[in-house]
């Protein structure tokens, strides 16, 4: 197969797997990752699309393959496009399920863990994240777009639906 030219993006889902008891704050079963990207951050389940795969059958097999949740369907929230300078170019879809509370299964990829909203920044997690979460928990639909440093720090991420910028870093100014 042949290799694809450096800095073209990857395609890629991002799932958000929730469960909220009633009178209780909402959980997120994230993965503490073994690897890079985003090695030992939490992030949502998730992974490379496959050839000739939709993006909503990749979110149901990521979500069975890494969680060991079987989910019928999932609701599209948004995308999220990662742009940096270096190999770390990414267009991510971003479904989320709202699934019962399982005990966290063995997940090669990493350790799953269920993680209070409260608690999410808490925790270390990327920051493109933080705001997919809120963004969901709003029941907002976004078009993030996320531009990185060399070095894969976080330096603007803007929501192209309503041109609001919604992370600026300080220290790029």
């Amino acid at each position: 197969m042949e290799a694809l030219p450096e800095g073209i993006k990857k395609a890629a889902v991002l799932c958000v797997l929730k469960h909220q008891a009633k009178g209780r704050l909402p959980e997120l079963l994230l993965l503490k990752r073994l690897k890079e990207p985003n090695q030992h951050l939490y992030t949502p389940v998730g992974g490379k699309l496959d050839p000739y795969e939709s993006p909503l059958s990749a979110a149901i097999r990521e979500t069975k393959e890494e969680a060991g949740v079987e989910v019928p369907t999932m609701k599209y929230c948004g995308t999220l496009v990662e742009s940096s300078p270096t190999k770390y170019n990414w267009i991510n879809f971003v479904y989320v399920a709202d699934i019962e509370r399982v005990s966290p299964s063995i997940c090669n990829e990493g350790e799953l863990r269920w993680i209070s909203l409260e608690e999410v920044t808490n925790i270390p997690t990327p920051k493109t994240d933080w705001f997919i979460y809120q963004f969901i928990f709003q029941n907002r639909k976004f078009a993030f777009h996320a531009d990185f440093d060399d070095q894969i720090n976080l330096v603007r991420m803007t929501d192209m639906l309503t041109e609001e910028v919604v992370y600026r870093s300080a220290v790029n100014d």
